[in-house]
């Protein structure tokens, strides 16, 4: 089930970063990759934590108990904190290396108090490494509180906390799905939009975990046979609307075999045959994705080589399906976490039971 089928794909009419700026950050990066890159998610602390000041940390936590009470940042805030989510972010790969025990993770769409009971049943970071496979906003009513949760959670805790980019981190498809709107409610101007949208560009597109689970927000594409290929991508830019990068955050494992059209109007539909020879030619075990719902909150497509996860329960505040969340321990064993919408007062609830007068 999807409801993200009518997106009209165009191109966006936003300044984006050019390719000199892009230069400059992987010649800084190359200077330091070595020592940051081998201190993916769950791994020792790295020189990025301990970076950071007494001071800053501070702040940080500052912020994160004032988000956790679902209290936006102000504008100001927002400013320093999308400056130092930069500084952490523009050093992490295309392919973040990732390292078990973790906890994957699928949309979440601005379901702000369902977010906070993710964590309840995972368990908090940075006790629990977490891997976030995109879809932070849209859709929910608490987009910015949500997304900015997690930027902070990741400045925080650079070593506990992975934030791939999602289809929904974009400047175009924001405009129609409700984060730009919600930003000028509560702020009364673009300019934490832009700030978020710019921090976007930013965020890894790919995690690879232990070398083995291959985990992205959409699916494949017809233009990637090798995981060094996705590394080659100039990732930080607008999503474009078609190629190798739009294929990744968008396509959808099918029944069908081989490739086909998306009915998104973006990425592609890809087969059995086609996840099998991609985990076959890189030598992975799972493909772990997001980007549909699934009633259950999981679910597992071409005999095991693939599998979705949905983390927003109640999508959208009216679909009745549970979220789950994918457990990865040391071993590689995989157990699913599902579980039903925090309960909001004042808000309808929906439940799945059938009721009694249809018994």
């Amino acid at each position: 089930m999807d409801l993200d089928t009518d997106v009209p794909m165009e191109d966006v009419e936003e300044q984006q970063l050019s390719k000199s700026k892009l230069s400059d950050s992987k010649s800084t990066s190359n200077t330091t990759s070595s020592t940051t890159n081998n201190n993916a998610s769950g791994s020792n602390p790295s020189n990025l934590h301990d970076d950071l000041s007494l001071g800053t940390i501070n702040q940080l936590d500052e912020w994160i108990d004032k988000l956790s009470k679902c209290e936006p940042l102000s504008e100001a805030d927002v400013k320093r904190l999308c400056d130092m989510a930069i500084e952490v972010l523009q050093f992490e790969e295309n392919v973040q290396p990732v390292h078990v025990p973790v906890t994957i993770c699928g949309d979440v769409h601005g379901q702000f108090h369902d977010l906070i009971e993710l964590f309840k049943i995972g368990g908090p970071c940075p006790d629990t490494n977490y891997l976030f496979m995109g879809d932070y906003v849209d859709r929910g009513y608490y987009s910015v509180e949500t997304v900015s949760y997690l930027v902070c959670m990741k400045v925080r805790y650079p070593n506990r906390i992975t934030i791939l980019r999602g289809n929904h981190e974009s400047r175009q498809i924001t405009q129609v799905y409700g984060f730009y709107d919600e930003c000028l409610r509560k702020y009364g101007s673009a300019t934490v939009w832009k700030l978020f949208t710019d921090l976007f560009d930013y965020f890894p597109i790919t995690a690879l975990v232990d070398n083995k689970v291959f985990c992205l927000h959409g699916g494949l594409s017809p233009m990637i046979e090798t995981i060094d290929q996705v590394r080659e991508l100039n990732r930080i830019q607008e999503v474009p609307h078609e190629g190798p990068m739009c294929d990744l955050l968008w396509s959808d494992p099918d029944d069908r075999g081989g490739w086909g059209i998306s009915p998104r109007g973006a990425g592609f539909t890809f087969g059995q045959d086609i996840s099998e020879q991609f985990n076959h030619t890189n030598d992975l075990s799972l493909i772990a994705r997001a980007h549909q719902l699934v009633m259950e909150g999981f679910s597992w497509s071409h005999q095991e080589s693939v599998v979705t996860i949905f983390s927003a329960p109640n999508y959208c505040y009216r679909c009745g399906n549970q979220a789950a969340i994918m457990e990865v321990d040391e071993q590689h064993n995989r157990q699913f976490l599902q579980y039903d919408p925090s309960v909001r007062p004042g808000e309808p609830t929906v439940t799945r039971k059938t009721p009694d007068y249809f018994l």
